[in-house]
């Protein structure tokens, strides 16, 4: 021991521990969304540059005669969201008049705009004028949005990611009026009308009463589905009943000491009654009056004073002189 020599057991001596941090660890941040370094990691494998022109798409060109719109090529990411031939849908044009405004614009793939503009433009135009009003605007809800279905956190991505789905909340007429497609006070015709419509048209279409997401909106997108399975989920909500008519009140003419004059009434044929009421000077009061005068009770007569018998021969002293 006094040599100097470590004794053979002094490798078994644990290391001190490292001081712990001072306060809570902080959780790791998840890593934010990388920018792709390239076009090709941004295209995907699937993309074939051999494809890509300058022309206009055919989807492209029948749009640009039905609608004013802004082009967006190609939106890609975050993750699998985005897609190409996207546009942002401005208004949609009729043969005469003018055009009618899709706000706030969505945005949309081609195909997706193209069939929500012929909707606009062949159906709901159509039908609005059949009730006399004239369509001005379509008010959206929600278009392109990379999120998952109902906007629920790790459910499978919805079609709104794709561009291939709208939310249409209202339409807008000419003088300024407003309805929303899900107001059950909005005429239960014409909105059972534009939602056999849209269920012809588009391939999912949800509203009140399908999933509780879709209460004060219409859902529609064009999603393909195996066996051309086709979904159709709006309730065409029932109107509400009309409100009560408030009761009739008889009207009862107060007691004021004053004579009521009756109006005359058409003679229902007994002359007789009528002329002796004249001779007697009084008019004949009509049914009505006569049944609400009656109701009024009459007030009961005064009861007869009691006259005090004088005692003592009829001789009346004060109370005073007796003391």
């Amino acid at each position: 021991m006094g040599s100097g020599v470590l004794p053979a057991f002094a490798d078994d001596v644990p290391l001190p521990q490292p001081k712990p941090a001072i306060g809570p660890a902080r959780p790791a941040a998840p890593a934010p969304w990388r920018e792709p370094v390239s076009f090709r990691e941004a295209a995907g494998p699937d993309f074939d540059s051999a494809v890509v022109t300058s022309a206009l798409s055919a989807c492209r060109q029948r749009l640009d005669k039905v609608a004013r719109l802004r082009a967006l090529p190609r939106l890609m990411g975050p993750g699998a969201c985005g897609g190409e031939d996207m546009v942002e849908l401005e208004a949609v044009l009729v043969a005469k008049g003018k055009p009618i405004d899709i706000k706030p614009a969505p945005v949309l793939r081609c195909e997706m705009a193209e069939q929500l503009t012929l909707w606009v433009r062949d159906d709901v135009l159509t039908r609005v004028a059949k009730t006399g009003a004239t369509l001005a605007s379509v008010e959206t809800y929600d278009d392109f949005s990379c999120r998952g279905r109902n906007r629920v956190r790790g459910a499978r991505l919805s079609e709104h990611g794709k561009g291939n789905a709208v939310d249409i909340r209202s339409i807008t007429f000419t003088d300024k009026k407003a309805a929303s497609l899900t107001d059950k006070t909005y005429a239960k015709d014409v909105r059972a009308d534009l939602r056999a419509s849209a269920c012809a048209r588009f391939t999912t279409v949800l509203g009140p009463g399908s999933d509780g997401y879709h209460e004060e909106h219409i859902h529609l997108d064009l999603i393909q589905r195996r066996g051309g399975f086709r979904m159709c989920q709006w309730d065409v909500l029932e109107p509400p009943p009309p409100p009560p008519k408030p009761a009739e009140v008889a009207k009862v003419e107060p007691e004021t000491g004053a004579r009521i004059e009756a109006k005359p009434e058409p003679s229902d044929g007994d002359d007789d009654a009528d002329d002796k009421a004249a001779e007697a000077g009084t008019a004949a009061a009509p049914a009505s009056a006569k049944i609400a005068l009656a109701d009024i009770p009459l007030p009961r007569p005064r009861p007869p004073a009691k006259r005090k018998k004088a005692r003592g021969g009829g001789v009346h002293f004060p109370f005073n002189l007796l003391r």
